[in-house]
């Protein structure tokens, strides 16, 4: 039986909005909010067609394409009852078709890119916990609980339960694979039937493997079959994967789902970077404790384009790159695997972070904005995962675990900026053959304004707020009062990089979840200069983020 949160009451529901998409400001002064139509809403992302060329799979992948897309339609309908609750019933009441369009986009109605402020009369703010747990709960609630029931600890922690009321009003864990029963068989024999029609023996394997996974709430098995993945041309990323949904604990998994395809040509020229991570963890800029941890070197880097995006990552600003698996055992023991995502990487510099530049980047900088440095700071974020600390270091529990609510804004953070350390000492060794390195700490620059524009219901607009401000303190850039943009400072940028860098990886390394706190409170946040620059680009009709056209019919299939 599906368990299914009441829908929100939305029968007189008017196209009149709320506070739109400038978040608080600092602590001295308020950011000018912006008051947006629906439609400037929509606006708000550029229309891509997610497509590639497909000649260079098999006839077995091509016909393995619709059963994996259907796989991840079912993904798409549980995230909605994770996110929010009864799909069917909120569009149904929608008042019209482009007020329906947006729910559709930030999967119910929270504005995504306006720190989830609701954007329909009638409704209240979204909930810490999403819809994981049920309406009103607290955490005090749920800690009594668990202090007169520790037998429900583990399953109540576990990435792959709700927390529901039982008939008596008392709380009880329900495991996914129940809660989501229908729509997770579905898709199990969805991924079989692709299995039937494949070649490669390992994507075979993997597939029957995350089907029994969906079905079990297991997911460690799987998640090895995946990194032993090599070959492969066809691939997907499909389950319950990243936390960002659950604001209250920041344990809760959210389902989603991508289908790619390989770009050969791509990864060739990537896979000799995962070679150095050893050497660059041990060269982290922090006492040795916190660089203690050995990566696993068994990871692999390469470049995909996606065909079909579902559920979480296809929630508001959209994913453009992948490190997986979470599993913090698994990444110790086996690395994990990297996945640049090009043709939304793509989509993204040419309508987004290029008219950035040109608004708000100084103009003798500009020709440091690149794509391949925007590239290349992307897939170095994502390597960055891999270093740094897993556990805290009186070894008890996960820095995820420690942190809770705090640990993506501060896991995204640290990727950010220790992808950033990797660039500059890659550059020194002389590891990167094309560009120079102020093509990627400018095209960084830009990047921040790209992602603060998330807000700061993203932990990724989260992170780059703290950046940003972190950045300003320590004078990494200094802003022309004339013209209105930015300027690397170069010397000032590598100090801040290095001074961000320790502080971010003690805060992990130590589990200071009031630390992590403080830095987000303090920092997490955009002041009134910068949202007038952010206003800017908005007036100038710069798109925040994109949105696919996608599916069999846009494939050809």
């Amino acid at each position: 039986m599906l368990l299914r949160r009441p829908a929100l009451a939305v029968t007189a529901l008017a196209t009149s909005l709320v506070l739109a998409c400038a978040s608080s400001g600092t602590s001295t002064a308020p950011a000018k909010p912006r008051t947006l139509t629906m439609t400037e809403r929509i606006q708000q992302y550029a229309p891509f067609r997610l497509t590639t060329d497909l000649s260079a799979l098999s006839e077995g992948e091509r016909r393995a394409l619709p059963h994996l897309i259907e796989a991840a339609e079912h993904m798409d309908a549980i995230f909605w009852m994770e996110a929010h609750g009864d799909r069917d019933a909120l569009l149904a009441e929608a008042p019209d078709a482009t007020t329906r369009r947006y729910l559709q986009l930030n999967y119910g109605p929270w504005d995504r890119l306006a720190d989830n402020r609701p954007f329909l009369v009638g409704v209240g703010p979204k909930p810490a916990g999403a819809a994981f747990y049920p309406a009103g709960v607290t955490k005090a609630e749920i800690e009594a609980h668990l202090l007169g029931h520790r037998e429900d600890r583990e399953a109540f922690e576990s990435a792959y339960t709700l927390v529901r009321r039982d008939a008596r009003g008392g709380l009880v864990a329900v495991p996914y694979h129940e809660a989501f029963a229908e729509h997770v068989e579905a898709a199990a024999a969805a991924l079989e039937r692709a299995a039937d029609v494949v070649e490669p023996e390992s994507l075979q394997s993997y597939l029957r493997l995350r089907a029994e996974a969906l079905r079990t709430d297991e997911y460690r098995a799987s998640d090895m079959a995946w990194l032993d993945m090599k070959d492969n041309r066809l691939d997907v990323v499909i389950g319950p994967i990243e936390t960002y949904e659950d604001r209250l604990y920041g344990r809760k998994a959210a389902h989603e789902a991508y289908v790619l395809v390989k770009d050969v040509e791509w990864s060739e020229r990537l896979a000799r970077y995962t070679e150095f991570l050893p050497a660059l963890q041990a060269a982290l800029p922090v006492d040795e404790a916190y660089r203690s941890e050995t990566p696993g070197t068994d990871s692999d880097l390469n470049a995909y384009d996606v065909v079909y995006y579902a559920g979480d990552c296809n929630a508001g600003s959209k994913t453009i790159a992948i490190n997986l698996p979470n599993d913090e055992e698994v990444q110790l023991a086996k690395g994990t695997r990297r996945l640049q995502l090009k043709n939304a990487m793509r989509a993204k510099f040419d309508a987004i972070l290029t008219p950035i530049a040109d608004v708000l980047i100084a103009e003798d900088q500009r020709q440091h904005v690149t794509f391949d440095a925007f590239f290349g700071n992307t897939m170095f974020h994502e390597v960055a995962h891999g270093l740094g600390i897993k556990n805290t270091l009186d070894g008890r529990v996960t820095v995820r675990e420690a942190l809770q609510e705090h640990a993506s804004a501060l896991e995204e953070g640290k990727a950010d900026i220790l992808g950033l350390f990797m660039v500059a000492r890659l550059f020194e060794q002389g590891e990167i053959p094309e560009g120079e390195v102020m093509d990627n700490y400018v095209t960084f620059l830009a990047g921040i304004f790209r992602s603060v524009r998330f807000g700061a219901s993203s932990a990724h607009g989260r992170a780059n707020m703290i950046r940003f401000n972190f950045f300003e303190q320590r004078g990494a850039f200094t802003r022309d009062p004339r013209t209105g943009t930015y300027r690397v400072e170069r010397v000032p940028f590598e100090r801040a990089v290095s001074a961000l860098t320790r502080r971010i990886l003690t805060i992990q390394g130590d589990g200071d979840r009031a630390a992590a706190a403080r830095l987000v409170d303090e920092l997490g946040r955009v002041g009134p200069g910068l949202q007038a620059d952010l206003d800017r680009l908005a007036d100038a009709g710069i798109p925040v983020d994109i949105v696919f056209e996608q599916g069999p019919a846009v494939l050809g299939l």
